[in-house]
């Protein structure tokens, strides 16, 4: 945690030390490794319809219990494999969300082979450079795109699950492609 940034943090960050640090050290910094990006991928899809600090702490359970955001070993969970995660109180226990986590996974993989990594697929939406916006209030920010808007239109495509353009708008924020951090906030980059 950043000392020098206790004031003026983007008003969705509260005093939970988990959202500080993940708001100070992570949000909107680009991300090249498709291991995290991967990571990513699966916590914003469990994340639909919660809040995001309710995956923030369950992170170290998704963590161990998909494989260290393995996607090779996530891409060859069997039945088994779900019913276990369905009862693993580490994460959240959604068939829906636990499926499209392995499916996604594949689908991963499947890009990589296409363009060398995943990577060089995700940054193409924007240009392979961050956008970085200049937003005075949260409620500037946007819910989606037409950035977004492509990047889900051809994640589905692809056979990608839990991938809608709000998803991938805030996917797009946490891996840096989108840099929305308020103008007033110390980790706002000008």
């Amino acid at each position: 945690m950043t000392a020098s940034l206790t004031t003026n943090r983007c008003s969705w960050c509260t005093d939970d030390p988990l959202y500080i640090q993940y708001h100070d050290e992570e949000w909107g910094v680009p991300c090249h490794d498709d291991q995290k990006l991967f990571e990513f991928l699966i916590l914003e899809g469990a994340q639909a319809g919660l809040s995001w600090i309710t995956i923030l702490k369950r992170r170290e359970g998704f963590r161990k219990a998909f494989a260290g955001f393995d996607v090779k070993k996530v891409a060859k969970f069997s039945e088994d494999d779900i019913e276990r995660l369905l009862q693993d109180e580490g994460i959240i226990r959604n068939r829906l969300k636990v499926n499209s986590a392995i499916t996604n996974a594949k689908a991963f993989i499947k890009i990589q082979k296409e363009f060398g990594s995943f990577d060089e697929y995700i940054w193409s939406f924007v240009g392979d450079e961050p956008i970085r916006n200049q937003w005075q209030s949260m409620s500037d920010v946007p819910v989606t795109t037409p950035e977004s808007d492509a990047m889900s239109k051809d994640l589905k495509k692809r056979g990608f699950k839990f991938v809608g353009s709000t998803i991938c708008y805030a996917y797009m924020q946490a891996m840096g492609m989108v840099d929305d951090h308020l103008i007033s906030c110390p980790s706002y980059q000008s």
